[in-house]
Formats: structure tokens, C-alpha cells, sequence
């Protein structure tokens, strides 16, 4: 499988700010003065220009969006992308994104939009890993002690899913031709329903997904890291 194959990134941003306590959705909640979706968008294009971006938000937001690329205007110019509505569901969300992609012999980075800290080696290391076996999901080991319906599990077994979830086009959209069932809780779980092998890659702590107060002190603090 060669790795000159076209790449695209669906960013999925759904999200209400129910769990965030905030009126705003979280993935317009500002870090260091610019929205956190900016700053998502800006990992992939930093990790290789030639990815083409496809933003999945609802309908009932991206007015809101676009107002913010006005404001923003010299970011919102780095990172050029396709505005797709979202669905009723994460299921469905993903699905219209993937549905605006035609190549089928491409490459696909599904990514949550509220994990603007994923860095370039992984999003790098995802798209080899798709091209040469169908799948790669991220991921990190369990850092604390595991118990299932009461019960200890061995914590070396246990793994922590991220994103981005990352996969050749062709087997993606096999597997979205499917009724969404409740344990469609990712991209895997709908590749893994179809019958393909999910791929586990190396992914970082500090890619976290900011969905509460808490999630938003430690963004600002792994922010500062970075541009210090």
C-alpha cells in the first residue's frame, strides 16, 4: 500500500457544553485567545499540508462558526476546509463526512474536535498504519486500577481509546453500510461489527478530550507548555 495515498481528516464537533458547565459549546471555548477547534485543525495541517479537512458540526452552529473564522481570519486561512452538517448521532456525524469523500482507495483520520493536543507524530504514524493494514486507532494503557461489574482486571490489558481513529476509505464505508446499533461508541467499534481487524497504535497522555472544568485548567496548562 503506498503512502504518497490521499489523506483526508473528518473533525467531528457535536459537542453542547452540558458537561462543561457553559453555555458555549465546548469546542468554541477560547484557549490562549483562539477556539479550541482552531486549534485542532491546526495539529493536521502542521502534521502535513497536504490533508484535506472536513469539519462535521450541526447545523444550528455553524453560523456561529462562521463568524469565528471572520474574527479569525489569518488562522481560519491556514486551515481551508469542507463544513458538513452533523447528524443526530456520532454515528450519523461521521457517516456525512465520509460520504463527501469519493476516493475510495484514500485515507481517512476520524479525530474528536476537542483534542487540539495530538501531535503530528501520531497523526503521521496513523495514516502509514491505515495504508499498510486498513486500520489504526489510538490508543494508551489504563494508568489506574481496572474493575468490570465489580470485578479486577488486569490493568496491562486493559487500553485507553483516543482519536484520531484512522482507516483506508474503501473498508471505512463498507463498514458504515449498517444499521447503528448502541455499542457503535467509536469508528473501531463500527469497523470492528463489519469484521476487520482494529490496529492499536501508541498515542500520548496529553491528548486529552476536553469536555469538563477540569479537562479546561489542564488545557491551559499543556498549552503553556507548548509555547513556552
Amino acid at each position: 500500500m503506498s503512502l504518497s495515498l490521499k489523506k483526508f481528516a473528518i473533525i467531528v464537533a457535536g459537542g453542547s457544553g452540558s458537561r462543561m458547565q457553559s453555555d458555549l459549546p465546548k469546542q468554541f471555548i477560547e484557549l490562549n485567545g483562539l477556539p479550541i477547534l482552531f486549534h485542532t485543525l491546526l495539529r493536521f495541517k502542521e502534521a502535513d499540508p497536504t490533508i484535506e479537512l472536513i469539519l462535521v458540526l450541526p447545523q444550528a452552529h455553524q453560523a456561529y462558526w462562521k463568524s469565528l473564522c471572520q474574527t479569525h481570519e489569518s488562522v481560519a486561512s491556514q486551515v481551508p476546509h469542507c463544513l458538513v452538517s452533523g447528524g443526530a448521532s456520532r454515528f450519523q456525524s461521521c457517516k456525512n463526512g465520509l460520504d463527501t469523500i469519493t476516493d475510495e482507495s484514500s485515507l481517512v483520520a476520524i479525530h474528536d474536535g476537542v483534542r487540539p493536543f495530538v501531535s503530528s507524530s501520531v497523526i503521521n504514524n496513523s495514516y502509514i498504519t491505515a495504508a499498510q493494514n486498513g486500520t489504526a486507532v489510538v490508543s494508551v494503557p489504563s494508568k489506574d486500577s481496572v474493575r468490570v461489574n465489580g470485578l479486577a482486571v488486569d490493568r496491562s490489558t486493559v487500553r485507553l481509546i483516543q482519536t484520531p481513529q484512522t482507516f483506508q476509505v474503501g473498508l471505512l464505508k463498507k463498514a458504515f453500510q449498517t444499521e447503528e446499533l448502541p455499542t457503535f461508541t467509536d469508528d473501531a467499534s463500527v469497523a470492528e461489527a463489519a469484521g476487520f481487524e482494529i490496529h492499536l497504535i501508541e498515542g500520548t497522555y496529553e491528548n486529552i478530550k476536553i469536555t469538563t472544568p477540569e479537562d479546561l485548567l489542564l488545557a491551559h496548562i499543556l498549552l503553556k507548555k507548548k509555547t513556552s
